[in-house]
């Protein structure tokens, strides 16, 4: 799995002009799914960007977790994570997990950070064609790939 974690204001994931998840101050978290992608691969991605430090203190270091801020989050799958740009100018997605293995991993990752964080998390609509919008808080943007945990 891919994530991109973006530190935000606020975010909206918009779909048929309908907005469908909207949060305040927290993270959106972009996640690309891959067809070797297993259950440890979400236990272990969802506790890290639970404890992930990237939320100031009262000093203004980031030395604080989304659980320690109480913040929001809006997890929204993204196959073009998994995009490898090494021969030509097409990306090709041939390790992105096909629906009928990427649905169930995004539906258990939502639920498993769920339970790492303690909130409801909202999500985006899986294949539908996505406006997101968000403020960047810093900008801060980090991105963890579970193929590195070791």
């Amino acid at each position: 799995m891919k994530a991109v974690i973006q530190r935000v204001k606020h975010a909206s994931v918009t779909v048929n002009n309908i907005k469908i998840a909207t949060i305040q101050n927290g993270i959106l978290l972009l996640l690309g799914v891959a067809e070797n992608d297993s259950a440890e691969d979400i236990s272990w991605l969802s506790k890290k960007i639970a404890n992930l430090r990237i939320f100031n203190d009262k000093n203004g270091v980031m030395n604080k977790s989304l659980l320690e801020i109480n913040g929001e989050a809006i997890v929204v799958s993204q196959f073009t994570l998994q995009a490898s740009t090494k021969k030509g100018n097409r990306p090709s997605y041939l390790k992105a997990a096909k629906p009928e293995i990427a649905i169930p991993i995004y539906e258990e990752f939502v639920r498993q950070f769920e339970v790492e964080i303690g909130e409801k998390v909202q999500t985006g609509e899986f294949g539908a064609d996505m406006k997101v919008e968000l403020l960047n808080d810093g900008p801060v943007t980090i991105i963890i790939d579970t193929e590195n945990k070791i």
